[in-house]
């Protein structure tokens, strides 16, 4: 955990450091992204969640306010354990996203929908069936990010998955 929260740090440390791009395109066409992130909140008593997120931005949507659709793709990971119980919980989602338009090229807010598969490790030494199976699940979300220069940003996002709230570091593939 520590190694990935070092690791968040400097990315930061680093983007904000660097130099904003002279045309800041911030989220467009064609634009594609990987980013870590870590969570809070969510799944009773869970703490902290790590995940992976990567989008596509696809296609314009001139008739709907002239945002952009992007598919998004995500996995957390999250675990617990207590004496006589162990939880892992890696939910795996695909969103497809609005990208609302936004004069400030800085800031790219959106809303998403999408289908996710919950994969769940439990065991339970007691009496009774405290485990989950593994099972579909739909996804709605919202979130955005800022964009530190053209190559990176931060992001968060509220919704669903092994964590109510995401926030993490974004770079640009392309």
């Amino acid at each position: 955990m520590s190694r990935f929260v070092h690791t968040a740090a400097v990315l930061i440390a680093l983007a904000s450091f660097t130099q904003p791009a002279a045309a800041q395109d911030g989220f467009r066409l064609g634009y594609t992204d990987v980013g870590a992130t870590i969570g809070i909140g969510g799944i009773g008593a869970a703490s902290v969640s790590f995940g992976l997120r990567f989008e596509h931005a696809l296609r314009s949507v001139p008739d709907l306010g002239d945002g952009l659709i992007g598919i998004q793709a995500g996995v957390d990971y999250y675990s617990w354990s207590d004496p006589g119980f162990t939880l892992s919980y890696v939910p795996i989602g695909a969103t497809a996203n609005y990208h609302f338009k936004l004069e400030n090229k800085k800031i790219d807010p959106f809303l998403g929908l999408g289908l996710g598969y919950s994969i769940v490790s439990c065991s339970y030494s007691g009496s009774g069936d405290l485990c989950s199976n593994s099972a579909l699940y739909f996804i709605g979300r919202a979130g955005g990010r800022y964009f530190f220069n053209d190559r990176m940003a931060l992001y968060g996002d509220v919704g669903a998955g092994a964590a109510t709230l995401n926030v993490g570091v974004t770079m640009r593939l392309n």
